[in-house]
C-alpha cells in the first residue's frame, strides 16, 4: 500500500489495530513498527488464555464483514496455511446485523429495470438471512413463483476494497519483517482472496454457476441448485427459486431417510469432482437444505472449483494411493502435479505423508477422515515447494464439508464407500478397451493428419532451396564469455605490439641526434617514451581492474 493510501484509511487503520492489540497481538504490532502511537494505547486483555489460531478467528470476526469473508477464503487455502489455522477459519461466522430495508432497497431500485412493483406481487421487507455481503428476502412474482431475492449491501465494493488495500499492507509488512512467516507467502495469499472476493462480489457469477451444475447434475431427483430467474438478475441482485426446506442440523429424519441423504449429498459431490470437474467449493450445512421431498439443494454458489481431466485423473490417483497408505504414491504423484522446486524434499514429505495418513486416514483404528487428511496434505505439499492448482484446495475444503454434513445426518458414514465405484469406473474409463480405442484413434488421427501435411511440407523446403531462400541459423549456447575474453586478449595484444613499436622507434629517434632536443635528447624520441608509458600504464590498469582472466 503507498502511504497516501495508508493515511487516507487511516481512522480504519487505527480500529484494525485495536482489535488486534485486544486479542493479544501486541508484540506482532511492535515488529510492525507502525506509526508512533498508533496502537500503544490499546492494551490487550484477553479474558481467556485461548490459542494464537483462536485469537486470529476472534479478531477477525470484530474487524467485520471484509474481514470474516477474507479469512473464509483463506480458509481455501491448506497449501498455504497451518491447519490448525484452516480448521479456526472455517469456524468464521457469516451472519451480521441487517440493514434496513430502506437503504437495501436504494440498491435492488438501482439494479432492476422495473419497479419493485412491477418486479414482484409481494415483497416481504423483513430479511430472512443477513450475511457480510448480502440480505435475502422473499417474495413473489406475478406469474404466482415464490422467490429468494438476495441483495448486495449498498457502497460494498469501496469498503471491501479500502479493507482489502490495509490487509494486503498489513500482509506485506509480516511477510517483510517477520522471517517466521515467510514460507507462507502471505501477500500472494491475499492477492488471491482479493480476487476471489471481487469477483463474489458479482452475482452474475453465483448465477451462472448455478446454472451450470443444473445443466451437468446426472441426479436432479436427488440433489440440484435453485433455478435463477435471468430476467430480474444482476450483478448486484440475484432472484432465484425459493426453497422450503431445513438445514442438515435441523432436520428430523428416520435413520434409512438420512442415511439415504448422505448417500445422495456425497456421491454428487464425488461426481461433481471426478467427473464433471465443476463442484460446489463450499456445500457446508449452512448451505444445504433438506427439503420435504428428501432432496438436497445446495445453496451460495458464489465460488465454484474447475479440474482438468488431468487434475481429476490425478486426484483420483491421490485418493486410491491414500485408501492403499502407499505415501511413495501419493508424493509421486504431487510431484507430477505440482512440479516441485529444487528445495523440495522428498523423502522427508514422504514421512510427513505417512504420519498424516496414520492419524486421519487410518481405518485400523477406526479414523477415516478424508478431506481433513487432504487438508493436511496439501500443506505438506505446498511447505516443500509443490503448489497444486488452487482448485484442489477448494475440492480438499468441499470433501471435508460434505464429510461433516453426511455425518450429521449418518454418524457413520463413510466417504469410501461413496467414492468407490466411482473410481472403479474411472480407473476402467482409463484403462479398459474403449479408452484404449479412444486413445489409439486418436494417436491415428495425429499420425495421419501429420502424414497428410508431410508431403506440402517437403515441397515447401524444396522450393526454398531452389530459390536459394533457405538459411540455417546457429547459435552457440554458453560461449558469451570464451568471446569476450578472446575480444579482450586480442586488444591487450596489439597494444603490447603498439608500446613495443614506439619504445623501439623511440630509441632509434633518441641514439641518431635529430633535433630538436627536449630534457637534452631529441624531443621526438622523448614524445614516443612519454606514449608508451601511458599506454603501458593504462593496460596495467585494465588487468587490474577486470582481473586477469578478461
Amino acid at each position: 500500500m503507498k502511504p497516501l493510501t495508508f493515511l487516507s484509511n487511516a481512522a480504519r487503520a487505527k480500529d484494525i489495530f485495536a482489535v488486534l492489540a485486544r486479542h493479544g497481538f501486541a508484540n506482532l504490532l511492535t515488529q510492525l513498527d507502525p506509526q508512533e502511537g498508533l496502537w500503544k494505547r490499546f492494551i490487550p486483555q484477553p479474558a481467556e488464555r485461548r490459542t494464537i489460531w483462536e485469537r486470529t478467528r476472534l479478531a477477525l470476526e470484530e474487524l467485520g464483514p471484509t474481514f470474516v469473508k477474507a479469512g473464509q477464503l483463506m480458509s481455501m487455502r491448506p497449501d498455504a496455511l497451518p491447519h490448525a489455522l484452516i480448521f479456526e477459519l472455517r469456524k468464521l461466522q457469516n451472519n451480521v446485523r441487517p440493514l434496513p430495508f430502506s437503504e437495501m432497497s436504494l440498491v435492488l431500485s438501482e439494479e432492476l429495470e422495473p419497479t419493485v412493483a412491477q418486479a414482484f406481487l409481494a415483497f416481504d421487507e423483513t430479511p430472512v438471512a443477513s450475511a457480510s455481503l448480502a440480505q435475502v428476502y422473499f417474495a413473489t412474482l406475478h406469474d404466482g413463483r415464490d422467490v429468494a431475492v438476495k441483495i448486495q449491501r449498498p457502497n460494498l465494493t469501496r469498503t471491501v476494497q479500502a479493507d482489502l488495500d490495509l490487509l494486503a499492507w498489513f500482509a506485506a509488512q509480516l511477510h517483510h519483517r517477520i522471517e517466521g512467516l515467510r514460507p507462507y507467502d502471505l501477500p500472494a495469499v491475499v492477492d488471491e482472496v482479493r480476487d476471489n472476493l471481487l469477483r463474489e462480489l458479482d452475482f452474475r457469477h453465483e448465477a451462472r454457476n448455478q446454472q451450470y451444475f443444473n445443466a451437468l447434475n446426472p441426479h436432479p431427483d436427488r440433489v440440484y441448485a435453485p433455478a435463477v430467474v435471468n430476467e430480474l438478475s444482476g450483478e448486484r441482485v440475484l432472484v432465484m427459486e425459493r426453497i422450503g426446506g431445513v438445514t442438515v442440523g435441523d432436520a428430523r429424519l428416520v435413520p434409512e431417510d438420512a442415511k439415504r441423504i448422505a448417500s445422495n449429498g456425497a456421491s454428487s459431490l464425488i461426481h461433481q469432482v471426478l467427473i464433471a470437474g465443476f463442484f460446489h467449493a463450499d456445500p457446508h450445512a449452512g448451505n444445504v437444505l433438506v427439503t420435504p421431498d428428501g432432496r438436497l439443494c445446495l445453496l451460495d454458489w458464489g465460488m465454484a472449483g474447475n479440474l482438468t481431466r488431468r487434475l481429476r485423473l490425478g486426484l483420483a490417483d491421490l485418493f486410491l494411493a491414500a485408501v492403499d497408505q502407499d505415501a511413495e504414491r501419493i508424493v509421486q504423484i504431487a510431484a507430477e502435479l505440482g512440479s516441485p522446486g529444487g528445495r523440495a524434499d522428498l523423502r522427508a514429505m514422504e514421512r510427513d505423508v505417512t504420519l498424516a495418513l496414520r492419524e486421519d486416514f487410518n481405518s485400523s483404528i477406526g479414523r477415516v477422515q478424508l478431506g481433513r487428511a487432504m487438508l493436511k496434505l496439501l500443506f505438506i505439499f505446498g511447505q516443500n515447494g509443490i503448489n497444486i492448482t488452487r482448485d484442489y484446495s477448494l475440492m480438499a475444503k468441499a470433501v471435508l464439508s460434505i464429510e461433516e454434513v453426511a455425518r450429521t445426518l449418518d454418524p457413520g458414514f463413510d466417504l469410501r464407500a461413496e467414492a468407490r465405484p466411482i473410481l472403479i469406473q474411472l480407473q476402467r474409463d482409463r484403462t479398459g478397451a474403449r479408452a484404449i480405442l479412444r486413445e489409439s484413434r486418436s494417436l491415428f488421427r495425429s499420425i495421419l493428419i501429420g502424414a497428410r501435411e508431410l508431403p506440402a511440407e517437403v515441397f515447401r523446403i524444396i522450393r526454398r532451396v531452389e530459390h536459394d531462400d533457405l538459411t540455417i541459423k546457429f547459435q552457440h549456447q554458453g560461449l558469451e564469455d570464451l568471446d569476450n575474453a578472446i575480444g579482450s586478449a586480442s586488444n591487450r595484444l596489439t597494444l603490447g605490439v603498439i608500446i613495443g613499436a614506439l619504445i623501439i622507434g623511440s630509441s632509434l629517434i633518441v641514439t641518431t641526434g635529430i633535433r630538436p632536443y627536449l630534457f637534452g635528447y631529441p624531443a621526438l624520441g622523448i614524445v614516443g617514451y612519454l606514449i608508451s608509458a601511458l599506454l603501458g600504464f593504462y593496460v596495467v590498469w585494465d588487468i587490474v581492474r577486470h582481473g586477469r582472466h578478461k
